[in-house]
């Protein structure tokens, strides 16, 4: 056997050529690029370094390798191969030659049970500065308090395992993101207890959908009645679908209430950086001096939102909680990042003046000017509404425009939204307890939300002279699109 192919699957050790060769073309001329080759390791001196010399594939589980040649990257397009100049050193992250870097990623352990995971060196020193800066921390974060995985999701599912028994609860106020309840049900068969906020104002010092310590104490109770065991609570801020942010005072007074109860926080701040109203005045909970219990207050944040990058799977955790911290790392088996990915974001961290000069004032700029238009238009609709400056969506009242208060008639307005093609999420899909309340994402281009608000401008002003006029069979599923 050639000492190349030692080490190789079996596959590649018994057909070394069977892959079918690849042609491409270069400024240099054509080339033929073998799926079953192995690098050469040292070419003669006096060779020229051009794709005609053999491409090849590292074997599996070893170390990054700095190749000598070729000089040229393959990239995989919508119209097939095409052939580049090489900016440095690189290898291959796939048989699809896909690469980066390779100067870029180190070897180093990452809190795990059993393994060593590939994670570029000083990806989480770029996670805890990044957090330190945004977050306006009165100290710099630690990176050894930073626990990468791939999305926010993975996190709740990681922390829900981790904190509670089988049977066990979190406590959440509602109306809440509902993809939640699946994600610390998923693993750990973890519950969640609803702190109902309801829309009414009881005094000047009050708004809609107030979260207070009372509510939380009267859930909690209400839970511990029916035999539940509450283990943490969870916040989301600025929060999905309200919009609301809480302030430092807030904050503190629903930490403190969990210091009492010994409860863990899991605080999701994945629209940290989404709040245009500059009056607004968002903080962190990682800006607060002095948490009521570090130990116990794990706080969450992604690419998904602020840098509309859901696909590329990136969430972080930090917790001073070394225990928490290694046993959610422990899962990043099942939810780890490729080193691409791990490559991609260690560079998008560090560009602070990008982020800073560029991206956010234009980011801020274009959700300001969407909302600002949708806002006008639902004014002039008659439509009241909640909305604080931070996030994608406004929270919509239209109780007026069902022909009875129930969550019946609501899923048929939204079926007929659906109908006239334009998509809004019901109340009730985010447990919020009195039907006729949607949400409306407004974050698009001009022009779609030009066409989205015609659309709900023709589903209100039918269903107005329905409500007036409500038909003999009100609950019957709709059959057509004008119906």
């Amino acid at each position: 056997m050639p000492p190349a192919l030692q080490g190789c699957s079996p596959f590649l050790r018994r057909n070394p050529g069977s892959l079918p060769p690849v042609r491409v073309q270069s400024p240099h001329g054509a080339c033929t690029v073998s799926m079953g080759m192995v690098w050469k390791e040292k070419p003669p001196e006096n060779q020229t370094r051009s794709c005609s010399m053999a491409w090849v594939i590292p074997p599996p589980c070893s170390p990054p390798t700095v190749p000598t040649c070729p000089l040229e990257e393959a990239s995989l397009n919508g119209s097939g191969i095409q052939l580049r100049r090489a900016t440095g050193p690189t290898t291959w992250m796939s048989m699809m030659r896909i690469r980066t870097l390779a100067a870029s990623l180190t070897w180093a352990p990452v809190r795990t049970n059993s393994a060593l995971t590939c994670c570029p060196g000083g990806l989480r020193e770029e996670v805890a500065s990044f957090l330190s800066f945004y977050c306006k921390s009165p100290a710099p974060l630690k990176p050894e308090n930073v626990v990468v995985l791939n999305g926010c999701a993975s996190l709740f599912s990681a922390l829900a395992t981790v904190l509670c028994e089988v049977g066990e609860a979190f406590l959440i106020p509602a109306p809440y993101y509902g993809a939640i309840t699946q994600h610390v049900y998923l693993y750990g068969n973890v519950r969640l207890v609803c702190v109902y906020l309801d829309s009414e104002v009881t005094g000047l010092e009050t708004h809609p959908f107030q979260l207070t310590v009372d509510k939380l104490e009267m859930a909690l109770q209400g839970a511990i009645s029916e035999g539940v065991k509450v283990k943490g609570l969870i916040l989301i801020n600025p929060q999905n679908p309200l919009g609301d942010i809480y302030s430092p005072g807030e904050l503190r007074e629903y930490l403190e209430f969990a210091k009492r109860h010994a409860l863990h926080v899991m605080v999701d701040e994945v629209y940290m950086l989404s709040v245009f109203e500059e009056s607004v005045g968002y903080r962190s909970v990682l800006s607060l001096e002095g948490l009521p219990d570090p130990q116990k207050t794990h706080v969450m944040w992604a690419t998904s939102k602020d840098f509309g990058m859901s696909g590329l799977r990136f969430g972080t955790l930090y917790t001073e909680n070394q225990d928490v911290a290694t046993a959610v790392a422990s899962l990043c088996r099942y939810h780890g990042l490729s080193g691409f990915v791990q490559y991609q974001m260690a560079q998008l961290l560090r560009d602070r003046d990008w982020i800073n000069q560029v991206y956010l004032p234009e980011n801020h700029a274009r959700l300001k000017a969407a909302h600002t238009y949708v806002s006008e238009e639902l004014r002039a609709l008659g439509v009241p509404f909640l909305s604080h400056g931070a996030g994608f969506f406004i929270w919509v009242d239209l109780r007026k425009f069902l022909p009875e208060a129930t969550f019946e008639e609501e899923r048929l307005l939204w079926r007929r939204f659906l109908e006239n093609k334009v998509l809004l999420s019901f109340g009730k899909a985010f447990e919020c307890k009195e039907p006729g309340w949607f949400r409306l994402v407004f974050s698009d281009k001009a022009h779609r939300l030009r066409l989205g608000m015609q659309r709900i401008r023709q589903v209100l002003e039918g269903k107005s002279q329905v409500a007036e006029d409500p038909p003999s069979c009100q609950t019957q599923e709709p059959r057509g699109p004008h119906r």
